[in-house]
């Protein structure tokens, strides 16, 4: 069956780690001076296409990328993640917190889905609660292009989700990382943008 033949109420908007932290000014890496300009835009960019899936029935689903906690709230980060970001420390990426949550051009998130690592099936209830509901297509949006988004999306194409990616609503630190990934996902799905499907629900 193709991705136009199963219905919008089965269908959900993936929101990868579009979170406070990541990409707000004032959030852990905006405080860190870590972004880009085509990360930035991407909120505001797939806010239409998100506003006409909840009007049409569709889902919003969300993964937050967390950093739980142990004692006095010190956070647990592996080792190369600490590596590549220094700069994170205690209270950032906490559930609950304002960091953590969807940014607000695309909140509220029907099922947000806290992650650990790339991949938003690794250890967590993702595909439980897509079962739940129904859904059988998911389109994604996120960041970043080469890693939590490549890695989710090959999660949920070896469970037979039929999948989309807004190559226009998902984004890197870089254009070239950018591009390279989605050439790599081409195999494994549908390469769309928001204006594509945009018009197909209207």
């Amino acid at each position: 069956m193709s991705a136009d033949a199963i219905p919008i109420q089965q269908t959900a908007l993936l929101l990868c780690d579009l979170q406070n932290d990541f990409i707000h000014p004032d959030g852990a890496y905006g405080k860190a001076g870590q972004g880009a300009p085509a990360i930035a835009a991407i909120p505001a960019r797939v806010a239409p296409l998100a506003q006409a899936i909840r009007a049409k029935g569709g889902w919003i689903a969300s993964t937050h990328f967390t950093l739980f906690t142990g004692r006095n709230g010190e956070p647990f980060i592996d080792p190369h993640l600490k590596t590549m970001r220094p700069f994170l420390k205690k209270g950032d990426f906490v559930m609950g917190s304002w960091g953590h949550q969807v940014v607000d051009e695309l909140a509220p998130s029907d099922l947000p889905v806290e992650k650990v690592g790339y991949d938003a099936f690794y250890a967590t209830r993702l595909e439980w609660i897509l079962r739940k509901v129904g859904i059988r297509r998911l389109i994604v949006s996120g960041i970043v292009t080469n890693g939590g988004v490549s890695s989710t999306v090959r999660g949920a194409h070896v469970r037979e989700f039929q999948v989309t990616v807004l190559e226009d609503g998902c984004a890197a630190f870089t254009q070239e990382l950018h591009d390279t990934a989605i050439a790599a996902l081409r195999p494994v799905a549908e390469i769309s943008t928001v204006a594509k499907e945009l018009a197909k629900l209207a």
